[in-house]
């Protein structure tokens, strides 16, 4: 089965709109979706950014909201700006990888963007983040613990570094097996029929599987 990296940042409101599709489109594709967690600070940092280009231009930080509702809105999602912004995904992000090595990263990625950007929490609380995996069935304490671990902590500083490495310089984005990159929301359609059929750069049929804005 052809596979698509979908690489996120668990405070970014555009990865929200790809993680809660991402699944059932790459299904009906025939594409293995691979849950790329990692941190988008240091790599705005490379760019001379201390924070997301949202709030350095104050019109586009407006816009994206808007645009936000808007799609949130057609897809049937809801949407709330969590009281910062960007949050601080670390706690999170080491705990998605955790959620890798036992399986349960899909559930949990998704159920933190929507405490974020659903509900409007702030997922670097730890209260937010153990009720979330309370929710999912998960010993929120010893998780939370094991999230805490040097390697964990050492294996998100690598993810990071190798998003840097392989060119991501926002999320989402996704990479297909033959290296082809695309960035953004509005791309995962691409990135899927992509991946599927590598080099046709032919948009896949919304029949085979699935719009956009579904």
């Amino acid at each position: 089965m052809p596979r698509l990296e979908f690489w996120y940042e668990l405070a970014s409101n555009y990865s929200y709109l790809s993680a809660m599709r991402i699944a059932e489109m790459a299904e009906r594709a025939g594409v293995e979706v691979v849950w790329r967690p990692f941190l988008l600070g240091p790599i705005f940092k490379s760019q001379g950014w201390e924070t997301s280009p949202f709030n350095i231009y104050p019109a586009k930080g407006r816009y994206m909201v808007r645009d936000m509702q808007r799609l949130a809105a057609g897809r049937g999602l809801s949407f709330m700006m969590p009281p910062t912004f960007p949050a601080n995904g670390l706690r999170a992000a080491r705990l998605a990888l955790v959620g890798a090595e036992n399986g349960w990263i899909e559930p949990f990625t998704r159920a933190v963007f929507e405490a974020e950007f659903a509900r409007g929490a702030d997922i670097f609380d730890r209260a937010v983040l153990a009720d979330v995996l309370s929710a999912l069935g998960l010993d929120a304490e010893q998780m939370i613990q094991s999230a805490e671990d040097a390697a964990v902590k050492q294996r998100l500083k690598d993810q990071t570094a190798e998003a840097a490495t392989r060119g991501i310089f926002g999320a989402p984005t996704f990479i297909a097996e033959d290296g082809e990159l695309f960035w953004g929301d509005d791309r995962l359609e691409q990135a899927v029929g992509w991946a599927a059929h590598p080099g046709t750069n032919v948009l896949p049929s919304p029949t085979r599987i699935g719009a956009g804005t579904s």
